[in-house]
């Protein structure tokens, strides 16, 4: 969730990577070269094109991976129902997705240059639209002047992240139409750019990339799909794909056994210290790498990043701060955490680590790692002292400090808003039965916003909702 100025001197301090300072990317409408990494050409599978049933076959491929001992299955609670899921699944699609179709009859002066990017074999494609604002970040280069759609007028931007959630999502549900428009997006864009990984944000759906660098996170989560889809379907075109971006991984965003933010000098120590992201840490993805590439060494990436976790958390109040170095928690370079003391988030429990709940009880629930377990512990016991064993208390909504002697508590918001109950319900898998219980129940009862500003929460809440009722089904058993 970054942010950035309107002139251009901020744009290039704080944009995710340092490429979108270095030229006009919306002035280049000339036609891409061949695209070198494969993957990202490969035709959609016909069996399973747009418009063909979205049934899924399973496959009987076993998981992988990490030096992790053991622990108990994990069990979901009694409410868990994926009816809650799929609801909330089609809810957040009606205000979220977006088609290439639909987008081109009210975004007419710039429907034009969507042929430049989107060739015929990365057709239909859709995107999952980023929430700005006209005063937020963003808002001058997301921002559509001729939209006869006002609530579209500052959507503009799409996000990697929000394309690998998209797919996630849509591969967990089963919908194979849906995620395969959103798996064209990303091919599309990575073969206009000649690149193995998605740009991190672009616009709409025209050559105008606002910043091709890459976000590790987006990145291993459409790997991580495309390898569900190939588990549930057998199309080698969604192994194939996966493995180039697992191979674009390693060699541009991981370092010493440890994942970095990102593929530009920001992220990689050539400019700084490196700073880590534990958000962006998703065992389950470097479960699955290990298992169809030997070639690297992912489950010395698991090991090494359970490590961290574990010591940063042990250090620390219980929680997770947003951004961390090997030794306490840092300001991000690209200042996505504030810019000023009354605005920080980066020592808090805040927008980046709401995810990591998600992804530790993903794991666990799927391969029930006790490093997993322990994370998922000290978090529910941390919060079950905060709510006094209630999961409707505002304790819930509050940004809690990793270190009080770096700043407070964020006690700005009162209402406890959906993904961050659902964060703190996830918790409890496996740890805390009646506390994941009532949180579900809880939970069962929200419902996504649809407004423009909700892009974040409304898809943490699908995600969430999906893994805590039952959706989570795991094909490589």
């Amino acid at each position: 969730m970054n942010t950035r100025r309107i002139l251009i001197s901020a744009l290039c301090s704080l944009a995710f990577g340092l490429a979108a300072c270095g030229g006009d990317n919306a002035a280049a409408a000339e036609e891409p070269v061949n695209n070198p990494f494969g993957g990202a050409d490969q035709p959609v599978p016909t069996s399973q094109a747009v418009g063909a049933s979205s049934a899924v076959i399973l496959s009987s491929a076993s998981g992988g991976g990490g030096g992790g001992q053991t622990g108990p299955v994990a069990g979901l609670a009694p409410s868990a129902n994926t009816q809650f899921s799929t609801a909330m699944y089609k809810k957040w699609l009606d205000g979220h997705y977006v088609t290439l179709d639909k987008e081109a009859t009210y975004y007419g002066e710039i429907a034009d240059q969507f042929r430049h990017v989107f060739k015929e074999q990365y057709l239909p494609a859709a995107r999952i639209v980023w929430s700005t604002t006209q005063g937020g970040g963003y808002a001058t280069q997301c921002k559509v002047d001729e939209s006869t759609e006002s609530k579209m007028k500052y959507r503009g931007c799409t996000v990697s992240e929000g394309i690998g959630y998209g797919m996630l999502i849509t591969a967990i549900q089963g919908d194979v139409a849906v995620f395969n428009t959103l798996w064209n997006y990303s091919r599309a864009f990575r073969a206009y750019n000649n690149q193995a990984l998605t740009p991190w944000i672009t616009f709409s759906f025209t050559y105008n990339v606002v910043d091709n660098g890459s976000a590790t996170d987006a990145d291993l989560d459409i790997a991580t799909s495309l390898l569900i889809m190939h588990a549930k379907t057998g199309e080698a075109a969604y192994l194939n794909d996966a493995l180039t971006i697992a191979a674009a991984i390693w060699d541009t965003e991981v370092k010493d056994n440890m994942l970095l933010s990102g593929d530009t000098p920001m992220w990689n120590g050539v400019k700084g210290p490196i700073v880590y992201n534990l958000s962006y840490f998703s065992p389950v993805a470097l479960r699955l790498f290990a298992k169809y590439d030997q070639t690297h060494n992912w489950n010395g990436v698991i090991d090494a990043m359970y490590s961290y976790m574990t010591a940063i958390q042990d250090k620390g109040t219980g929680v997770f701060p947003d951004w961390s170095d090997a030794t306490t928690a840092v300001n991000p370079p690209n200042k996505s955490a504030g810019t000023n003391a009354n605005n920080y988030t980066w020592y808090t429990f805040n927008k980046e680590a709401v995810r990591i709940p998600w992804r530790i009880a993903w794991d666990y629930y799927w391969y029930q790692d006790t490093r997993a377990l322990a994370v998922l512990q000290k978090l529910n016991r941390f919060i079950v002292d905060k709510a006094a064993g209630d999961p409707t208390s505002s304790a819930l909504s509050v940004n809690y400090s990793w270190d009080l002697s770096l700043g407070p508590d964020n006690t700005r918001n009162t209402a406890v808003p959906g993904q961050w109950l659902a964060a703190w319900c996830a918790t409890g898998l496996a740890t805390n039965s009646d506390w994941l219980s009532k949180c579900t129940d809880a939970l069962n009862k929200k419902e996504v916003s649809n407004t423009a500003s909700s892009y974040f929460s409304d898809i943490l809440m699908v995600m969430y909702s999906q893994l805590l009722n039952g959706a989570y089904v795991n094909p490589f058993k």
